[in-house]
């Protein structure tokens, strides 16, 4: 690597509202949940993050919390930000010499993110430690990590439904035609299971059943072909009797609870579509629409939305890392994508 690599470390960060990546010399070195755990009878003190923080989650008590920094892709919480962004540094073991190195950082941001949020996201990084830092919009890195030559002239669809928002653009010649930002994804369906289930089956469950439950039986359509998942069996708290109990779940009635959430992002890919220019449109014909992200192995949301737009669908093929990859391919090529934001 060189004297010069000494002092200069480069990581890519998929900072996102469930799940953080960071990659280190083209690796992914943390895959972790964006969660920080803190003891506020110690001024706040930081005692977890990441995975250990995640097994907080539902089990706090009057001074143990956890707070996801992160909501609908975007940073809600300042001070948890720099902290978790710092931590996950340290964790990535990026600063081993013995002088600080100087560390260049390209971080991915929701497309729809506002110029105060993303300065939010900048001053998070610095405050971690930071010199340099670029920032990529979650479609291009996605489209970049699935495979696709964003700076060729043609038109690509990218979906990527993530843990708190959809994002959806049409990418040519290395920018974005137009694109929409709907901040329904991952925690909005787990909201939509929790809703049901309290509903149909009077359980009172959590957020890391909710998050089980939409693995292990998630669909997008009721009726499944092939590869139909076993009924999981959910506990929780009986809201009548305030007892702990078990309830089967079939993923059609995840499919009914999803239903209206799942429709809104089909909305919104339509939209997006109508406002494509015709040049553009005609690509996508051609090429289809590539969905990444988490929510994009929901079982039959790709079936559904070709169903719907009457285009080819391909799910990427590690779609949840797709974002995190793209992010370390454009960490590898500052001077060939200008569309980097600085």
């Amino acid at each position: 690597m060189g004297l010069f690599s000494i002092f200069n470390k480069e990581i890519a960060m998929d900072l996102g509202t469930a799940n953080s990546i960071v990659m280190y010399n083209d690796q992914i070195v943390i895959d972790q949940p964006s969660v920080v755990a803190i003891d506020t009878n110690k001024e706040n003190k930081i005692i977890a993050v990441g995975t250990k923080a995640a097994m907080y989650i539902g089990h706090e008590n009057d001074h143990i919390r956890t707070i996801r920094p992160l909501k609908g892709g975007v940073i809600a919480d300042f001070e948890m930000a720099q902290h978790l962004i710092r931590e996950f540094i340290k964790m990535a073991d990026v600063t081993r010499s013995i002088l600080a190195p100087a560390l260049k950082m390209v971080i991915c941001i929701p497309s729809g993110i506002t110029n105060v949020e993303q300065r939010a996201v900048r001053e998070s990084a610095e405050q971690a430690g930071a010199k340099e830092i670029r920032m990529i919009h979650e479609p291009m890195a996605a489209a970049i990590g699935i495979g696709i030559d964003v700076t060729e002239p043609v038109g690509h669809m990218i979906v990527d439904i993530g843990g708190g928002t959809a994002e959806i653009a049409v990418i040519p010649l290395g920018g974005i035609v137009c694109n929409k930002s709907v901040r329904i994804a991952g925690d909005e369906f787990n909201d939509n299971i929790c809703e049901y289930m309290r509903k149909m089956h009077n359980l009172m469950i959590g957020e890391r059943t909710a998050e089980q439950i939409k693995i292990q039986v998630g669909s997008a359509v009721s009726e499944l072909k092939d590869n139909i998942p076993e009924d999981f069996v959910a506990r929780g708290r009986n809201m009548a009797t305030g007892i702990p109990e078990t309830r089967l779940v079939s993923y059609k009635e995840v499919a009914n609870a999803l239903d209206k959430s799942i429709s809104r992002i089909e909305s919104a890919i339509l939209e997006a579509l109508s406002e494509t220019p015709p040049e553009l449109a005609s690509d996508i014909f051609d090429s289809g629409i590539y969905l990444a992200g988490g929510g994009s192995l929901l079982r039959g949301l790709d079936a559904r939305i070709a169903e719907r737009t009457k285009l080819k669908v391909h799910i990427a093929e590690d779609p949840l890392r797709a974002v995190a990859r793209g992010t370390g391919i454009a960490l590898k090529n500052l001077d060939k994508f200008d569309f980097l934001i600085k």
